[in-house]
């Protein structure tokens, strides 16, 4: 970091803009995150409890669960108090942190889909040998991967933005620290950090996209193949939850990194923040529960028959 760097905190806009919506959106916001957090403890405990749902598809759902728990805690609660209490400022090194760990939790989600469809792509396209390859060392070490991987880009990420040097002003028009609005601020040329941010990114989200495209590309091909439509039916909703999914982040995703700062619209990044760090991340559990029976019974038996006995993966 820079030692030029003369701005030591910053003010975030918050929700709106507008001072009579403040306590509507709040409240909205808190339904929406308090509903999140409901969600997705609830299939990790569902699947931790029902030892017929150990299995790597599971497993690999528990892990974005909890992804999607961290995703909406590093920025709802804040902005939550912000605007509750009118106090709207972040320190230099919190907005740090914060870019450092949304971005993180972001990128290892990115990683945690396209292992998700690998898993979901060899249980159909090659169920032989499935349940010899995908071990549970493997889908832990495929976890771990999507962690580390998203940490390394979290840095090269963090270190990029918060290169350029702040003296003013400081008024960050969003509800979080997020890199396009916070490079706005900077009072260095900015072009340079834009356009290496832009493409490396961009090719960590078309790589992971592309795998995962692949991935889906064989499972289709592989169910078109069955000829019961019961067959097709059966197989295809061991994926569909997945894939729905994957559309609601990478669409979402891909508005908010790989749209340049120059083009950067605050209202629209606002807009489609909103969607991609919190609405996902509420939408997953409805998303699986919908799609999936066996989660559904899980998770009925989570709430109307509890058990005393917890059963890990």
């Amino acid at each position: 970091m820079t030692n030029e760097t003369t701005v030591t905190e910053f003010i975030l806009k918050g929700f709106s803009d507008v001072p009579e919506m403040t306590l509507i959106s709040t409240a909205l916001f808190l339904f929406i995150y308090l509903f999140a957090l409901v969600g997705n403890m609830s299939i990790i405990l569902a699947v931790a409890r029902n030892i017929r749902l150990h299995t790597p598809m599971y497993f690999f759902l528990q892990n974005l669960s909890f992804l999607d728990m961290c995703y909406t805690s590093v920025t709802v609660p804040k902005a939550l108090i912000n605007s509750l209490m009118g106090f709207k400022v972040i320190s230099f090194w919190e907005c740090v942190a914060q870019l450092f760990i949304f971005v993180m939790l972001c990128a290892s989600e990115c990683f945690l889909l396209t292992s998700m469809a690998y898993d979901r792509c060899l249980a159909i396209y090659n169920p032989l040998i499935y349940g010899f390859i995908m071990s549970r060392k493997l889908c832990t070490e495929l976890v771990i991967v999507a962690w580390l991987s998203g940490a390394l880009y979290a840095i090269f990420h963090t270190i990029n933005t918060f290169s350029l040097l702040f003296c003013g002003p400081n008024v960050i028009d969003h509800f979080f620290c997020d890199s396009s609005p916070i490079m706005r601020l900077s009072c260095s040329d900015s072009h340079v950090n834009e356009e290496v941010g832009f493409a490396v990114g961009g090719c960590i989200i078309l790589s992971a996209f592309a795998l995962t495209i692949i991935s889906y590309v064989l499972i289709i091909s592989t169910i078109a193949q069955i000829h019961s439509a019961g067959g097709r039916q059966k197989a295809f909703s061991t994926c569909s939850s997945h894939l729905a999914t994957v559309i609601l982040f990478y669409v979402t995703g891909s508005f908010a990194y790989l749209t340049p700062t120059s083009q950067y619209s605050p209202t629209q990044g606002r807009l489609v923040s909103v969607f991609y760090s919190i609405l996902t991340p509420s939408l997953n559990p409805i998303v699986y529960c919908l799609r999936n029976k066996d989660m559904q019974m899980a998770l009925k038996k989570l709430f109307f028959y509890p058990s005393r006995h917890v059963f890990l993966y």
